[in-house]
């Protein structure tokens, strides 16, 4: 688990640099300046990838590549020109997509953390879950596996349930 530093824009040592903070910790609020921008950076290019201006240019490309083929005798070199291109555009742009990736689901764990505090009958054990392993994920799965399977059984599709309710531990259980 990272270590949190209760100083906006202090890192502690145990933060490794450019790693994505834990939803559980308050470092996710902790950002640098280089971080800020290759963050805006990555958002701006991941979004700007995905648009049919994008997909023109690359298609300009490798229309503009063949074209040429006959003129280079469709070389090895012609061939390398194109796999390495696309090899290092792919390289990078892994990198860039996975940095907005990492900030969407931050963001997507959080406004789900929230919900589930705000709501009276939902388990606030639920929040900050994806720190468990597999295992653990595997037996809250079974929950609400067995959860569908006792509504499909008794017809009720209006019911309020959760977690907690099959926790020896909590009154009234």
């Amino acid at each position: 688990m990272q270590s949190t530093s209760s100083t906006p824009g202090r890192r502690t040592p145990g933060d490794a640099l450019g790693s994505m903070p834990e939803t559980s910790s308050a470092s996710y609020a902790d950002h640098s300046r280089l971080l800020s921008a290759f963050d805006h950076f990555a958002s701006r290019v991941t979004r700007w990838a995905g648009t049919p201006m994008a997909f023109c240019v690359a298609l300009i490309c490798v229309a503009v590549w063949a074209v040429a083929g006959p003129m280079f005798h469709f070389s090895e070199n012609w061939q390398l020109v194109i796999n390495t291109g696309t090899t290092i555009v792919t390289f990078l742009m892994v990198f860039l997509i996975q940095q907005s990736q990492n900030k969407d689901s931050v963001a997507l764990h959080l406004k789900l953390n929230e919900l589930l505090a705000a709501n009276k009958i939902a388990s606030n054990r639920m929040i900050g879950i994806e720190g468990l392993d597999e295992e653990q994920l595997q037996q809250v799965a079974a929950f609400y596996v067995n959860l569908a399977a006792r509504a499909r059984e008794s017809g009720a599709c209006k019911e309020c349930h959760s977690i907690d309710e099959d926790d020896p531990a909590r009154p009234g259980n």
